[in-house]
C-alpha cells in the first residue's frame, strides 16, 4: 500500500505541472507561434533527459520513439499550445478532465485493462466536480479552442496507452527522452516552413520556456510515464483530474479572487474521485488468492507440495 501511495504521489506531479502550463503559456508565450512554441518546449526537455540517461534507442525503439514522439509530443504540444492561447486557462485545463474516461476505454482493447467499477465511479464523481467548479461561468470560450483541447485529449490518451504497452522493457527516463527529442526534431522543420524564422524572445518569455520545458515537460512526463508503468491506466487517468484543479486554483491565486462555494464543493468532489480510483491494496488481494483450498483426502495444496518436496519430486 505504501508503495502504491508513493507512485500515486509521484504521478500527481505531472497533472499539477500541466495545470500551471496553461497559465504560463497564455500569459507569457507568443500567441501566434504554436509550432515554434511546441518545439521549444519539447526539444530542450528531451536533450536534458538524454544528457542524464545517456542512452540511445535500439531495435524497435527507433520507430517507436518516432511514433510516440509525434503523438505524445508533436501533435499534442501544438494542440495544447493552441488551446492555451484560445481559451482561459481554467477552461483549457478542464476540457482535459475527460481524459480519465478516454484512457479507460482505450486501455481496455489496447492493454487488456478492464475498467473497474471504482474507476468508473471515480471518473463520474471527478467530472461532476470539475463541472461544478466552473459553474461561476467563464467568458471567452470559443469553438476552435474547445476542439483543440478535445483533440489533445484523444491524441494524448492514445499515445499514453501505447507508451504503457511498449515501455515495459525500456527505461522510463530513456524512453521519455527519446520521445521528447524525436517530437521536437520533427517540429523544427515544420515550424520553420509554416511560421518562418524564429523571433527574438523577451526575458520573461525565455524564463517561461525554461519552466515549461524543464518542469511542465521533462519532470512531468517522467513522473507520468513512471505512473503508467506501475499503476492501472484508470488510476493514472483519475490522477489527471488534478490538472483542472491546479488550473483553477492557480488562476484564483494569481488573480486574487476567492473561490465560490460551488467551486469548493467541486474541488472536494474531484479529490474524492481521485481517492475512489486509488489502486486496490495488493496485500489484501494477494491474501485472498493465497488461501489454500482443500483437496481430496482432507489435505491442502500447500501440504501436498510439502510432501512432494520431501520426496524429492519437484517439478521445474
Amino acid at each position: 500500500m505504501e508503495a502504491n501511495l508513493r507512485w500515486v504521489a509521484l504521478t500527481a506531479v505531472a497533472p499539477m505541472a500541466w495545470g500551471t502550463n496553461y497559465f504560463v503559456t497564455h500569459e507569457f508565450l507568443p500567441a501566434d507561434r504554436p509550432l515554434s512554441g511546441a518545439a521549444l518546449r519539447a526539444l530542450p526537455a528531451g536533450l536534458v533527459l538524454l544528457a542524464v540517461c545517456r542512452q540511445r534507442p535500439r531495435g524497435a525503439w527507433w520507430w517507436r520513439s518516432a511514433v510516440l514522439g509525434v503523438l505524445n509530443v508533436s501533435v499534442f504540444f501544438v494542440l495544447v499550445y493552441a488551446a492555451s492561447q484560445l481559451l482561459p486557462a481554467s477552461v483549457a485545463s478542464t476540457v482535459m478532465a475527460v481524459s480519465p474516461l478516454t484512457m479507460m476505454l482505450m486501455a481496455w482493447p489496447l492493454v487488456a485493462e478492464r475498467p473497474r467499477p471504482s474507476h468508473l465511479a471515480g471518473a463520474a464523481v471527478g467530472l461532476a466536480g470539475v463541472c461544478l467548479m466552473l459553474l461561476t461561468g467563464t467568458g471567452g470560450v470559443g469553438v476552435a479552442g474547445v476542439l483543440a483541447s478535445a483533440s489533445a485529449v484523444l491524441v494524448s490518451s492514445f499515445g499514453h496507452i501505447l507508451t504503457k504497452r511498449w515501455t515495459a522493457d525500456a527505461d522510463v527516463l530513456a524512453s521519455t527522452a527519446w520521445q521528447l527529442t524525436a517530437g521536437g526534431l520533427f517540429l523544427i522543420p515544420v515550424a520553420a516552413a509554416v511560421e518562418g524564422p524564429p523571433r527574438e524572445l523577451s526575458a520573461s518569455a525565455l524564463l517561461a520556456f525554461g519552466y515549461v520545458a524543464l518542469i511542465a515537460t521533462a519532470l512531468a512526463f517522467v513522473a507520468w510515464f513512471t505512473g503508467l508503468r506501475h499503476l492501472p491506466s484508470g488510476t493514472v487517468g483519475l490522477i489527471g483530474l488534478l490538472n483542472p484543479v491546479t488550473g483553477v486554483l492557480l488562476g484564483t491565486a494569481v488573480a486574487g479572487e476567492t473561490l465560490a462555494v460551488q467551486q469548493i464543493w467541486g474541488l472536494v468532489l474531484v479529490l474524492a474521485g481521485v481517492v475512489l480510483g486509488r489502486p486496490v491494496r495488493a496485500g489484501r488481494r494477494g491474501a485472498r488468492r493465497a488461501v489454500p483450498r482443500p483437496v481430496a483426502g482432507g489435505s491442502s495444496a500447500r501440504e501436498r507440495a510439502d510432501c512432494s518436496s520431501e520426496g524429492g519430486g519437484s517439478a521445474r
